[in-house]
């Protein structure tokens, strides 16, 4: 799986950062910067950074087969 984050929905709030710091940073602009793929050990942090999402920016896809 991978994540995806809506960049016209997300507004860097920054939550996600918060929840899954491997994953989602906000760079010194304020801006959202997060890497696509990610370990299995990170799965519930990933799931609890969509979850605090406001805007429900962060999707998840399956790699394609």
């Amino acid at each position: 799986m991978k994540i995806f984050v809506d960049r016209g929905k997300c507004q860097n709030h920054g939550l996600c950062a918060i929840s899954a710091p491997a994953s989602f940073q906000l760079d010194t602009d304020g801006e959202l910067q997060y890497q696509e793929s990610f370990s299995d050990e990170h799965i519930d942090d990933i799931e609890d950074a969509i979850d605090s999402c406001p805007l429900q920016a962060i999707l998840l896809h399956r790699d394609a087969a």
